[in-house]
């Protein structure tokens, strides 16, 4: 008896239900999914970026960025004892983020770029870090100005140097003689320059969310007012004496 037939369409639905396991069941999966409401105030999270800040996502994109930038912060449950205390791990204990990315982080931003270097910092909260829109463009325009060290190449063709007519533009940047700029000069942000620095600073994903609730204190996780919910686990149930 001929199995070829046979060990073929093993073979292939195999295949096809690994790929439909793999890919297309998390797409579904994904694609179905909605805006929270945080328990905490009644809003939903999240919501779709403002007009400037979506157009500055894709100056971020053409500009290559996700290349040396991630975004995407890691972390682990702290547990200790019994109570759960918040997220610990390299992004966290950075500085990165309070508490680790997930899905819903994501439900508006499409393609998600994640990146997949860190030869600069991770940027999912960046603008909760840095929320001084100066220093943003200063960093755009000369990075080592603002952060001595860094690698991160000039973007100096997103601003525009033009003659000072009567008192200076008041987005000029804060460079004096230097850096480029001359007497009787000055040094603006281009339209997608602005764009870009409000995405940066769209970027802050530290809303508490079903998968990862905000840390709490010591104090908080081990004395919660009666009625009151909090993100600790309840405790085990006392066994039954033998």
């Amino acid at each position: 008896m001929n199995y070829g037939p046979l060990i073929f369409l093993g073979a292939l639905l195999t295949f096809a239900t690994s790929w439909y396991g793999m890919i297309v069941g998390p797409v579904l999966q994904l694609g179905s999914e909605q805006p929270e409401t945080v328990e905490a105030t009644g809003a939903f999270y999240p919501t779709a970026r403002p007009g400037l800040a979506q157009q500055g996502r894709e100056v971020y994109r053409a500009s290559g960025c996700y290349y040396c930038h991630t975004q995407q912060v890691s972390g682990r449950p702290e547990v200790q004892g019994t109570n759960f205390l918040g997220f610990a791990g390299m992004d966290i204990d950075r500085g990165w983020g309070v508490r680790p990315s997930v899905a819903d982080d994501y439900l508006f931003d499409q393609p998600v770029m994640l990146g997949s270097q860190r030869i600069g910092q991770d940027l999912m909260n960046i603008g909760s870090r840095q929320t001084n829109a100066v220093w943003h463009f200063m960093h755009l325009y000369d990075p080592r100005s603002v952060s001595p060290g860094s690698v991160m190449p000039r973007y100096r063709y997103l601003f525009e140097k033009r003659k000072i007519k009567g008192e200076p533009a008041p987005d000029a940047l804060p460079l004096g003689d230097k850096a480029g700029a001359s007497a009787g000069n000055e040094l603006v942000p281009k339209q997608d320059a602005r764009a870009l620095v409000a995405y940066l600073l769209s970027l802050e994903a530290q809303i508490p969310v079903l998968e990862a609730p905000l840390p709490q204190s010591k104090s908080e996780t081990n004395q919660a007012p009666a009625g009151v919910s909090t993100n600790a686990p309840p405790p085990a149930p006392a066994q039954p004496p033998k």
